[in-house]
């Protein structure tokens, strides 16, 4: 099959839609704060391959590891209707609160797809409440690791595994709420891929999917081969220490454009520290691809942009014994390709809560704006508290993605103030 431009913008907003919807019906049904206002959740769907085909406008760092998360549960047999729950970071998740459920489409008495949905909960156990303690040396001091295990089967959830993870968390009763809310949304997704085979046919969907995957990667290479000159980039970014000691981390990469590609090695960067700010390698190929969807024009975005066209290897050597999440590596990778400019925000975060109360575990994103770069003057940027949004950010008259700010409960009064 092969659609005209016309039926190529029909199915990739079609296939959007799904998505879009998983999200919105997750944020109207979950129960914290954290996915209902802050919204810090996440909702793709891809083929039977493993592939994306369509991602919602939510977290870049959610979306860019899914990959991984959906190969784990394909390496697990799953069975048309089946829901697998995941947390671990070296299997595709990020870090602990992340949990993702990932939905076997089942249609025909076969797997024909994968509806993804991945949701920030405010406690996953660990030592300290919002499991995120802040001089963390182990991923076990963090929470619960969850591997690709069945949460439910024939649309009937597994009651021990259910029980297990709830007894090993401090607000049992939200994060049941949370994880039905994620199965609803993974179950209306699939339900919607169903309603299109039905009304195209399944090879014209399947069709579909083929030819968009091809248009994506041609549109992303042409971006890539105009907007980055061939060659051999480098940069190096610091971390100023890991929360642990109290020196300097390292982050190098030498980004190759060859083709309209991107091959990012991370060779030089410092291995796993003691601290609580190390990164599993697909939230590494994550931040490489959140680069490439910087480059590419916002209507290509929307779907699977830059899964075929981004590479990223070399030396970031993980430990199992790590607590993992690293969010400068996109600082690195940008500072390459011209896609990342100095001080673009930072993130400042805060474990609130005790036995039996959820509450914020992200008190607040401070928003620095960014400096001047080559074709831009940069933009300043404040925080404001907004009554409807879960974040609201205000600049001067430029786009600043970073600059987000959550809105606390009622109960909590705060105002974001420069940093010193």
């Amino acid at each position: 099959m092969t659609l005209d431009a016309i039926g190529l913008q029909i199915m990739a907003h079609a296939f959007a839609g799904i998505a879009e919807e998983m999200g919105a019906v997750l944020v109207s049904s979950a129960l914290s704060p954290n996915v209902r206002e802050r919204r810090d959740s996440s909702a793709a769907l891809f083929t039977a391959d493993g592939e994306m085909v369509a991602q919602a406008a939510h977290i870049p760092v959610h979306l860019g590891a899914m990959p991984e998360a959906v190969a784990a549960v394909r390496a697990q047999d799953p069975r048309p209707g089946d829901t697998f729950i995941i947390n671990d970071p070296y299997t595709g998740g990020t870090h602990l609160p992340d949990i993702t459920l990932v939905h076997a489409i089942a249609l025909e008495g076969r797997v024909v797809g994968y509806t993804v949905v991945r949701a920030h909960h405010s406690d996953v156990g660990g030592s300290r409440p919002g499991s995120m303690p802040p001089h963390s040396t182990e991923v076990f001091q963090e929470g619960l690791v969850i591997p690709p295990v069945r949460w439910s089967s024939g649309g009937r959830i597994h009651g021990d595994l259910e029980r297990l993870i709830l007894a090993n968390v401090r607000t049992p009763d939200i994060r049941r709420g949370d994880l039905a809310a994620q199965r609803a949304a993974c179950e209306r997704g699939a339900d919607r891929y169903r309603e299109l085979v039905a009304r195209y046919g399944r090879e014209n969907v399947e069709g579909a999917v083929r030819d968009l995957l091809d248009y994506a990667e041609r549109q992303a290479r042409e971006a890539i081969r105009e907007r980055v000159r061939a060659g051999a980039y480098s940069a190096e970014d610091w971390l100023e220490g890991d929360g642990v000691d109290d020196r300097d981390v390292t982050i190098r990469v030498r980004v190759e454009v060859r083709d309209g590609r991107l091959l990012c090695d991370f060779a030089g960067t410092d291995s796993a520290v003691r601290g609580n700010v190390n990164c599993p390698l697909s939230v590494t190929r994550s931040a490489a691809l959140f680069v490439t969807r910087c480059l590419v024009d916002e209507d290509l975005s929307r779907g699977i942009v830059g899964e075929r066209t981004v590479a990223a290897c070399g030396s970031r050597r993980e430990r199992r014994d790590v607590a993992a999440y690293h969010r400068r590596v996109v600082s690195g990778s940008g500072r390459c390709c011209g896609a990342s400019r100095p001080g673009a925000g930072d993130h400042e975060q805060r474990g609130v809560g005790w036995r039996g109360v959820d509450l914020l575990r992200n008190v607040g994103w401070w928003a620095r704006g960014f400096g001047t770069g080559p074709g831009s003057f940069g933009c300043s940027c404040r925080h404001v508290q907004h009554p409807k949004h879960a974040y609201r950010s205000v600049g001067d008259g430029a786009s600043n993605p970073c600059a987000r700010i959550c809105v606390a409960p009622e109960q909590w009064r705060w105002r974001s103030v420069p940093r010193r």
